[in-house]
């Protein structure tokens, strides 16, 4: 009889016990988690009660310093949250924004090898490289601002660390390339903007070449002459294009007024470096008539004007005889005596003197300044020349004076050498 009725109870009291036991997992589960809460809870409140028992002892030992080091910290952390971001946007991206992120990356290496303690040309020229290597690959302009700025950064590197010739190659390259897309493809974009963008560029890349062409460590001042010289008739010629026919649509804008008197005057301060003084006054006249009437920059041309008048020289008998008998729409007059030419060079002085004392801040600046003490030098110059000894003096003296004032040291030493040489002409007398 048991043997019948085991098997039959079995699965009665297997599923009793899994009826029983099923139950009470969950409620251990439930235990568990209860408990574990628990002390996550008491654990937390610990922490939290050392840690201001903690901040209570410190600023107990130091009310004072404590606080201070707290908001210090509180500060600074704000900072940071704050200057990271803004770090990041306007001068690791902003700067770059017009460039593809893989060129960007060559650029933000160039200009870290550029500057500071880091500088390292040969570094920087590598990366600037790579960065233009990279742009054209990846189909930018080559004649964009963009591209033109990077070229323009490599040849300042090389002139800022002394390397003339190195900052002369870059930039012939430059002219170079700009010429030959003006002779094969501007007449394709007259209205596009981008033949005026480029024989503006031509126009500043001429005008850099001429400046470090004279310089004392080149020294080559044929070459800086024909670069100024064909800047200047780049930019004439365009000018007087625009006036006769007039401005296509979308052809853009030209050099300012003042740009064309700044590309005047480089080529009038050449000549007046090599003693061309009967060439540089008609550029600074016209730089004068080109720059703004409340500048400063005004009283500098009139000071070089000035200058220019008084250095003038009668040109050979032979030049002459040339010059007479060679065709021209000018006629050639004679040389003007010496005593009209300095009395033309005062009256440029006096009117830059009247010139600085009406121009009023906020236009005026250091500019005017020392363009008083140039042309009160000046005056005395030409009271010695026509030797009246005690007017030099006074004029000495007062361009002396305004030059201390304000710090103009190559003034006083003139003014201190013009009292000298006075002193010298009393003696003899």
């Amino acid at each position: 009889m048991f043997s019948r009725t085991i098997p039959r109870v079995t699965p009665r009291l297997g599923t009793l016990a899994r009826c029983d036991v099923q139950p009470s997992i969950p409620r251990c589960a439930k235990l568990s988690a209860k408990t574990w809460q628990s002390a996550q809870n008491q654990v937390g409140r610990r922490y939290r009660s050392a840690m201001a028992r903690q901040f209570k002892e410190q600023y107990h030992k130091s009310p004072v310093l404590f606080p201070f080091a707290i908001g210090v910290i509180t500060l600074v952390s704000g900072i940071c949250v704050l200057y990271i971001p803004w770090y990041y946007k306007n001068i690791i991206i902003k700067p770059y924004h017009n460039f593809p992120e893989p060129v960007a990356k060559k650029l933000r290496k160039a200009l870290f090898y550029s500057r500071g303690k880091w500088l390292d040309i040969r570094e920087a020229n590598k990366y600037f490289r790579q960065a233009l290597a990279l742009a054209d690959e990846v189909g930018m302009d080559p004649f964009s601002d963009e591209i033109m700025g990077v070229k323009y950064t490599i040849a300042a590197l090389f002139e800022d660390a002394g390397y003339y010739s190195l900052a002369i190659d870059v930039l012939e390259i430059m002219r170079s390339d700009c010429q030959r897309w003006v002779d094969e493809f501007s007449d394709k974009h007259w209205t596009t903007g981008n033949r005026s963008r480029v024989k503006k560029n031509m126009v500043q890349i001429n005008l850099k070449l001429g400046q470090l062409y004279d310089t004392r460590y080149v020294n080559e001042p044929e070459n800086a002459e024909k670069r100024l010289v064909e800047a200047v008739e780049s930019a004439l010629r365009e000018k007087q294009r625009r006036e006769t026919d007039g401005v296509k649509i979308g052809e853009g804008p030209w050099m300012t007024d003042d740009e064309m008197g700044g590309t005047l005057e480089a080529l009038g301060t050449h000549y007046e470096q090599f003693d061309s003084h009967y060439l540089a006054t008609p550029l600074f006249v016209k730089a004068l008539e080109l720059c703004p009437p409340n500048s400063c920059h005004s009283v500098v041309l009139m000071n070089n004007i000035s200058t220019c008048l008084v250095q003038q020289t009668p040109p050979s008998s032979a030049d002459a005889i040339a010059l007479s008998s060679a065709p021209s729409d000018f006629p050639v007059t004679n040389t003007p005596p010496r005593a009209l030419l300095i009395d033309q060079a005062r009256q440029w002085a006096i009117k830059a003197l009247a010139q600085a004392g009406a121009i009023k801040s906020p236009e005026r600046n250091e500019e005017c300044d020392m363009g008083c003490a140039v042309a009160t030098h000046n005056l005395g110059e030409f009271f010695e020349m026509e030797g009246k000894v005690q007017e030099a003096r006074q004029k000495y003296e007062e361009a002396a004076s305004l030059a201390k004032k304000i710090g103009f040291a190559e003034g006083q030493t003139n003014a201190r050498a013009g009292l000298r040489r006075v002193k010298d002409l009393e003696k003899a007398a």
